[in-house]
């Protein structure tokens, strides 16, 4: 990975760290407050780019729609959802999730 890359993600790494439990940001979001406006699918890049074990809490980012979004691997979409709901995380009828109510507003842009 290049250090420019290294160095994008890390700030998308931070400031999804900062997400706490029970709450979700947008993937517009989290680049806004890592300083990428404009640069949601980077922060898709780099969630994806996540190994097992890395410390980075993944599911609480979720799309502009407060839905959980498809992944190309089996399975990813529920073990998403499961573990929202359990950090106490309701979706409705359809699939979402009210970002009035459970929407991340850190206090500070970074």
């Amino acid at each position: 990975m290049s250090s420019v890359r290294e160095g994008t993600y890390a700030l998308i790494y931070g400031v999804v760290r900062r997400i706490p439990p029970g709450r979700v940001a947008t993937y517009g979001q989290v680049a806004r407050l890592a300083g990428l406006p404009g640069r949601a699918r980077q922060v898709g890049y780099a969630l994806h780019a996540l190994r097992e074990g890395d410390c980075v809490p993944w599911q609480r980012v979720i799309n502009a729609r407060g839905e959980v979004s498809a992944r190309a691997e089996p399975g990813m979409v529920e073990l998403q959802r499961q573990c929202l709901e359990a950090e106490g995380v309701v979706f409705d009828g359809r699939s979402r999730i009210d970002l009035d109510r459970y929407g991340w507003r850190p206090r500070s842009p970074r």
